[in-house]
């Protein structure tokens, strides 16, 4: 495991922690099958929060899993389209060491606080995800 990867994981879980209770959300899965990441499952919508070591930085993507298909979208685009960020910019993604993975993440945390409530019903979640510019994937016939 590369050492920022063991670092990430605890950041995550450290950032993320009061917003389990306060959201309902579970978690964390945590997984490093590709990259580093981390899932927040709400009961409509899950968050990933990924890391990219050759970019160095840090994203989360909001997802949403329907019986034929899944919606993804990532955070801050679904952030201004619901109207609870005026403009791009205004979180980090940068990861290049610790201190800035923590400020992303609590940045990115925060937009993940204002956005949850908005996507309590899942057939208003698909309606503003669509409209945030979700990218859509196709189940496979069971």
């Amino acid at each position: 495991m590369v050492p920022l990867a063991k670092a990430f994981f605890s950041e995550v879980r450290t950032v993320y922690a009061p917003l389990t209770a306060v959201l309902g959300l579970t978690g964390p899965e945590e997984s490093e099958l590709v990259l580093p990441n981390a899932h927040y499952k709400g009961p409509v919508v899950e968050y990933r929060i990924s890391l990219d070591y050759s970019e160095g930085t840090v994203g989360c993507s909001v997802e949403l899993d329907a019986d034929i298909f899944f919606l993804t979208v990532d955070l801050e685009p679904l952030a201004i389209a619901l109207g609870v960020v005026e403009k791009r910019g205004g979180i980090s993604f940068s990861a290049r060491n610790l201190k800035q993975l923590r400020k992303s993440l609590e940045g990115q945390a925060d937009y993940v606080r204002r956005v949850h409530p908005l996507l309590a019903d899942a057939a208003t979640a698909e309606d503003l995800m669509r409209r945030a510019g979700a990218r859509q994937w196709n189940k496979g016939a069971p």
